[in-house]
């Protein structure tokens, strides 16, 4: 870590390239924290060889946040998640999962380390620190409506057809069972 808090860093967002920099890895862990860093984007020293955030594990970015069954947002901050609970984007019923060693958890069982994180990040922002310098806005945990809108149509299509079919299937052995009937009924009939 010495390495790189010795040199000259920049950040590239994801959504539409902008490059801040050059900037302390310091700042860049700040500004992970306080959900400035989004899974997606990328850092760099030379501003050639760019690697995705979570990649360094100085940054933190070891939870998942559980926004439902199939989606997941992360790698994130612990101080990123508090940010969200505060913007109401997630609630403190949300899951979390610790990518290091796999805990999955509601946010409420970790409250009060979430309640650590922002009276640091304040106080640092008291003091005129480098946290002061806002850089890029807080990145929203969005997730693509319209295409989260398509799949659930997508499956509920699958649904129906299965249902259509099995209803199908349904009809034809109910047919065959009652001809067995009328087949087995005639020849009681005729003995």
């Amino acid at each position: 870590m010495e390495a790189a808090a010795n040199q000259n860093w920049f950040l590239r967002k994801h959504e539409d390239g902008t490059v801040f920099g050059p900037l302390s890895f310091a700042q860049l862990q700040q500004w992970a924290s306080a959900a400035q860093i989004a899974p997606h984007d990328k850092l760099s020293t030379d501003q050639q060889t760019w690697q995705k955030a979570p990649m360094y594990p100085e940054l933190q970015m070891d939870w998942l946040v559980e926004v439902t069954s199939e989606h997941y947002y992360g790698p994130t901050t612990i101080g990123a998640i508090a940010e969200f609970v505060r913007l109401g984007e997630i609630t403190e019923e949300t899951f979390i999962i610790n990518s290091c060693d796999g805990t999955r958890r509601p946010i409420s069982d970790v409250r009060e380390f979430l309640k650590q994180v922002q009276p640091e990040e304040q106080a640092q922002r008291a003091l005129g620190s480098p946290l002061a310098y806002q850089g890029p806005a807080t990145a929203g945990m969005a997730i693509n409506l319209r295409e989260r809108i398509n799949g659930l149509e997508q499956l509920l299509q699958e649904e129906r057809r299965a249902v259509q079919e099995s209803e199908e299937r349904y009809q034809e052995l109910e047919a065959r069972y009652n001809e067995l009937l009328r087949h087995s009924a005639g020849e009681e009939s005729s003995s």
